[in-house]
């Protein structure tokens, strides 16, 4: 049993892997969710890609599986390798064999990685040294891996602690910064991997001059030889000898640098290697710094951005383009980068003019207190730095385009699915013009008289009047349509109390008969809609309906009624339960610009005393507080926005969720926690 099986054989840095494997005589298969170019690659490489997972994979003809940290314990192909006492190796540990027993040239660094280690192969292919390559990226015509009769140029992951592993001739290291906090119990572990590396390096080390946390750990280790580059005057191959290199940003210019310095210790002139770098230079891996899409003098990057230092690189690269805006969706990967970085991430975007969150990409993590994308929203809030949150990354770009205009730069950053966009934005941004427009307020349509709004165009909400609904601050083509004034809908609910002496209950309940209707309004065991006969609305064709009670739907703070209520039938009077008075004297009195309860009460509990005692009386993100009355109330204070709501709902929800294990259904429709 020889074979070796690649779970997620798909993925940039597992394919190069089962790549040089399958070159060196080794039999390979592999398996993934879905098929992809790169899959169909492999297949034309001799390398057999089943689609999903199964035990079945694991054949006789298979001696070991191959998996990344991704790879969920109760996977079939793991429980079947194990079940069988197959040997499971990382894929780290696979290159890390590999390298190891070839002329290897290591590239390892918090950032940069992808990037050296392209330029480095390209350089030393392009001056005739024949290198073999596993790079977790490809450029134009260069897939992820090659082979060639020379050196091994790989990027050396540290994520997972493999980068332990390695024993290269040349070791490449970049900028580091603390990172990994799903694999690393501190900082000293995460710089003792580098420790490692660097002291079991047969050659010569090339560091980076610039970053004194790299020069230092480098000089710890004492390598056999140490070559530094950079822009430091003590650097050895320095920027100073290598000006106007074809690259965009300082970082870019570093990594250039250390490619350089690989080629001038491997005995290759400056004259050559001069020769040689304009095309080896030519092209940045795939999401760094990649234009996607040009129309109408918008343009569209994305960018494998997700730590602060490297956002900052990224945004400053666009900056320099031109006068332009920049315009940032921002989606973070993983809870406990997101955490552990959430005061750093912040000021990476002060060049932007414009940033947006999207919800934290998990990869194989569970939420956790403090990584949330609210958490990172507060931490902009707090250090009063502009930013808005989006529901999703599809409405984050929503809002980019629709709000688009000549000149902007757009940008995609993060690591995880903001990339599946990408077929969107080229679709939508093919031949679309764009015009010099500005937002014109939907803030006095939003129940907290707060946030979002309109380029115009676009779809249609139709709510009841005074319904509880949440706009997002993204709602760039948002049309609000509500009942007309003196329609029978929009009048105050309390004007119908002194008729209808059974609805006293509902005393102090703010809005119209609209919105008690629509979101059957209720209190003290009661609710509006069992004293509804029926609904009489317009829907969104301009069709009027008249719906009986029986098919309103009423639930829970809550019905399914179509469309704009424009009157409202109530059943005939009963007998009274009690005066206004009484339940006036019951009920508190709710401060300006809040809306009732935020959350429905879960089956068997009440979702006030759930947020009370899971601490959330104290809560606040930017404008937006917890009423200390009750702590279901969001009152908006003096400068609130929409995503300040948005933001402090989902704190609140996930207090609930981490005390209790109880998730929260928000009672405010458009709020999603």
């Amino acid at each position: 049993m020889t074979g070796v099986h690649f779970m997620g054989i798909g993925g940039v840095g597992m394919a190069g892997v089962a790549f040089l494997l399958k070159a060196e005589g080794r039999e390979v298969s592999g398996c993934d969710l879905y098929a992809t170019p790169r899959t169909k690659w492999l297949e034309k490489n001799g390398i057999p890609v089943s689609a999903g997972h199964s035990a079945a994979h694991i054949e006789n003809s298979v001696g070991e599986l191959v998996i990344t940290p991704a790879v969920p314990p109760g996977s079939p192909e793991l429980a079947a390798a194990r079940a069988a006492g197959l040997p499971v190796r990382r894929r780290g540990e696979v290159l890390a064999s590999l390298v190891n027993a070839a002329d290897g040239v290591a590239v390892c660094g918090t950032h940069g990685k992808t990037t050296t280690a392209t330029f480095t192969a390209r350089l030393l292919r392009n001056l005739g040294a024949d290198p073999s390559w596993c790079i977790g990226g490809e450029t134009g015509t260069m897939p992820v891996a090659g082979t060639g009769k020379g050196p091994l140029v790989v990027e050396a992951d540290e994520s997972d602690g493999t980068l332990a592993l390695y024993r290269p001739r040349t070791l490449v290291l970049n900028a580091v910064d603390f990172d990994h906090l799903e694999h690393f119990k501190s900082k000293e572990d995460y710089f003792d991997c580098y420790r490692t590396a660097i002291r079991q390096t047969s050659g010569v080390v090339v560091v980076c001059a610039d970053h004194p946390k790299a020069l230092a750990l480098a000089r710890e280790a004492r390598p056999p030889k140490l070559v530094t580059f950079g822009f430091s005057p003590d650097a050895q191959v320095n920027a100073a000898d290598w000006p106007d290199l074809p690259v965009l940003g300082r970082h870019n210019v570093l990594n250039a640098l250390a490619a350089i310095a690989v080629a001038l210790e491997r005995g290759f002139g400056r004259e050559q290697i001069a020769a040689a770098l304009p095309d080896a230079l030519s092209a940045l891996p795939d999401r760094r710094f990649e234009l996607v899409a040009e129309s109408g003098g918008v343009r569209v990057y994305t960018d494998y951005a997700h730590h602060p230092a490297e956002l900052k690189c990224a945004i400053g690269m666009a900056r320099a383009l031109g006068p332009g805006r920049v315009r940032v969706l921002f989606q973070p990967h993983r809870y406990s980068r997101t955490k552990a970085l959430r005061s750093e991430f912040p000021p990476a975007f002060a060049e932007a003019d414009e940033t947006v969150l999207a919800p934290v990409y998990p990869a194989f993590e569970e939420p956790i207190p403090g990584g949330d994308i609210a958490d990172l929203y507060a931490a902009f809030r707090e250090l009063r730095l502009n930013a808005m949150l989006a529901r999703s990354p599809e409405e984050g770009w929503k809002h980019l385009f629709l709000s688009a205009r000549p000149g902007d730069v757009l940008m995609l950053l993060g690591a995880g699915s903001i990339i599946d966009l990408v077929p969107r934005v080229v679709s939508e941004m093919r031949d679309s013009t764009f015009q010099a427009r500005e937002w014109t307020p939907l803030a006095p349509r939003s129940f907290f008289r707060t946030g979002g709004k309109t380029c115009g165009g676009g779809g249609k909400v139709i709510v009841g009047m005074g319904s509880n609904t949440w706009f997002s601050d993204c709602a760039t083509d948002v049309e609000i349509v509500t009942a007309p004034p003196g329609c029978p809908a929009s009048r105050p609910g309390a004007a119908l109390l002194a008729d209808h002496p059974e609805l006293a209950f509902m005393a102090g309940i703010p809005g119209t008969v609209g919105g008690w209707t629509k979101m059957n309004a209720g209190a003290f065991g009661d609710s509006f809609g069992n004293h509804v006969e029926s609904v009489d609305v317009v829907l969104a064709d301009g069709s009027a309906r008249t719906i009986p009670a029986r098919e309103c739907g009423f639930a829970y703070r809550s019905s399914a009624i179509p469309g704009l209520i424009t009157s409202v039938t109530l059943k005939p009077a009963g007998g009274a339960t009690g005066s206004p008075s009484r339940y006036l004297a019951q009920r508190k009195r709710f401060p300006p610009r809040t809306c009732g309860s935020v959350f429905k009460n879960p089956p068997g509990a009440l979702a006030g005393k759930l947020l009370d005692e899971a601490g959330c009386k104290f809560l606040r993100v930017g404008g937006a507080a917890v009423w200390q009355e009750h702590a279901n109330v969001i009152v908006a204070e003096e400068g609130c926005t929409s995503s300040d709501i948005l933001a402090l709902a989902r704190l609140m929800a996930a207090r609930v969720r981490d005390r209790f294990g109880i998730a929260l259904e928000p009672e405010i429709r458009g709020l999603e926690v």
